[in-house]
Formats: structure tokens, sequence, C-alpha cells
């Protein structure tokens, strides 16, 4: 049996926290973040990671981070053997890395050195990746780069970064759990990370910023799918109508030239719109997106078609700028 001291937040983490109280190993605190202000009331929500800790029993360390005196010594309390993240949050000083004596690992939803940082799932989903892998690591003070103990392949199909994290945090459990089974039998290896010749391999995954899901169909529509599907839900993308007005988009549907309909040209300015009766097209470099679910600024979210009618959009309207529809003075 290992001793675990396990640090995380969000939703992402429950799954591997849930696999480690229901292994033969003992879970015997929890770091999370401090409760969010959340919903109309803003009022204070415990982390995910938090109610299931209290739901368990479990001593609870709510800290945004792990440099204050009082929380050293309280993580230094516990004694335990081995350190497990899962998305805490914050990075973890090394004073504190050096607390347990097997060290800390860390769960990471990426094919490491490939997209290092806070949204690997994101930017693999945005840069068109096929596949990549859930790593688990031996943490150090560098960003993500300590030498792999796990590596378990992933598929990415066509889902958003939700669905996609979702997946590969519920795998991520019982690939945490094996590698601990590893370590208590004597049997578990790191090895390096490739990081290739002067470090080609490392890419990193930034936080997504608000404005970077701004959709302007400039790009192919397997770019702009990609793009939208990175950013469901969160930050959200969005587009702009004319008059700069914002539109908030769901995930799109590539379509074929044989399937447009009567009166939607094979090829269009980037960004038009062609509103039929049962679809809403939108013209991309390569051809035409389906718009699924929008939401007009103020309002909630709506089948395209249905807010196609409302807004009444004239021929040649355009997304992704402030255009103007064509043939109209600026």
């Amino acid at each position: 049996m290992v001793r675990i001291i396990f640090a995380g937040t969000p939703t992402a983490a429950v799954p591997t926290l849930a696999a480690l109280i229901e292994s033969s190993h003992e879970v015997v605190a929890v770091i999370t973040r401090p409760p969010a202000r959340a919903g109309r009331g803003r009022k204070l929500v415990p982390s995910p990671v938090a109610e299931l800790a209290h739901t368990h029993g479990i001593p609870l360390i709510e800290a945004a981070n792990m440099r204050e005196d009082a929380t050293c010594e309280a993580i230094a309390a516990i004694g335990a053997e081995l350190g497990v993240v899962v998305a805490y949050g914050a990075l973890i000083p090394q004073v504190v890395l050096d607390m347990p004596t097997r060290g800390w690992v860390n769960l990471h939803f990426s094919d490491l050195p490939r997209w290092r940082g806070a949204a690997p799932v994101q930017r693999a989903i945005m840069a068109g990746d096929a596949r990549t892998a859930s790593c688990i690591f031996q943490l150090e003070a560098g960003l993500d780069t300590g030498p792999v103990f796990s590596r378990e392949e992933v598929i990415i199909g066509v889902e958003t970064s939700d669905e996609l994290l979702e997946r590969m945090s519920v795998a991520g459990g019982a690939q945490m759990v094996a590698l601990l089974d590893a370590m208590e039998a004597g049997t578990a290896a790191s090895t390096p990370q490739d990081e290739g010749e002067d470090g080609a391999a490392i890419t990193h995954a930034a936080r997504l910023l608000p404005g970077e899901g701004f959709i302007t169909f400039n790009g192919t529509c397997s770019q702009t799918d990609a793009h939208i599907r990175a950013f469901t839900s969160n930050p959200g993308a969005w587009t702009l109508l004319p008059e700069a007005r914002r539109l908030k988009l769901g995930p799109v549907t590539h379509v074929d030239t044989q399937d447009l309909p009567v009166g939607c040209p094979p090829t269009a300015p980037s960004g038009t719109v062609h509103a039929a009766r049962k679809a809403v097209y939108v013209a991309c470099s390569d051809g035409w997106v389906a718009l699924g679910q929008v939401a007009p600024a103020g309002k909630g979210w709506m089948d395209a078609p249905a807010w196609a009618r409302g807004a009444r959009l004239e021929p040649g309207t355009r997304l992704g700028a402030s255009h103007q529809p064509e043939g109209e003075e600026k």
C-alpha cells in the first residue's frame, strides 16, 4: 500500500482521486484550491475534488498555492510516501516536491514533450492532431519536463475539448492505479522525454484566452471546425456579425458540395452566410460548414436556423469581421 497525498481541483481530477480511493492504496490527504465564486448568486463553491474528499472524510488542505509556510507545514505533517497531481492549478515548489519519500507524479493529458502546459487537450485539437496520449511523469522543477513512467495513446475523434478531456480523465484513473501498483511491486520505470534535436519535439500549451476564440472563417473547414471544438465549452468560440455584434458558436459540421441546398454556390468569400430552411451554412476557404448551436449577445443557445429566421439576415451577410452585406456602401 502506498500512502498518497493528492493535489487536484477541477472535474478532470475527480476520476483519478476516485480510482485511488477505491484502490488498495491510501489517500491520506487532499490538496485543492479554495472555493470559487460561481453562478448568478456568486456564492463560494468548493472545488469538485474538495467535494469528493469531503464525501469520503479525507483530510483537506485548501490552498491557492503551496508556497505559504502554513501550507508547507501542513503538507509535511502528512508524511505521505507519494504525491499525485492532476490539474491542481499551480506550480509545486521544490521544498514541497522533496517532502514525499517517492516524490510527486503528475497525470498530464498530452503526449509529452508535445503540449507541455495548462491546456494540452485544447491545443492538440486546435492544431488538428490525430492522436495524443495521457502521460504520468515524475514532477521536477521544470514545466512538465520530468521522465515519463506511463503513456497511454489516445485517438482524437470528432469531439470537443470537454468531451476528449472527460474521456481521458476517466481512463487516467486506472492508469494511475496501475502505476502505483507497479511502484509497490518495484517494477515501475521511467524514461526521459525525447525532446528531439535542440528541443524540436517540444511544444507549449498556453492557457486559452477568450480573444483566441474568435472565428474568422478564413481557414479551411477542418481548421474552423477544430478551432471551435477546441474552445468548446470554455472559454468559448465566437464570431462577429455586421456592426461588430457577437455571436457565440457551438461545433459546426463540414458539408460536402453535393449536399449544399439549391441556390448555395460551391464557393463564396470566407464568412458568407447562406441561410436555408433547415440549416445555416457559412463559407470557409475551401468549402462550407453548417452551424450548430449559436447564441447571440444577451440570449441563450438556439439552433442556427431559428436564430437566422429571427435575425433576418441580408443577402451576402458575412461573419468573422465587421463585414457589411456585399453591395452596400461602408
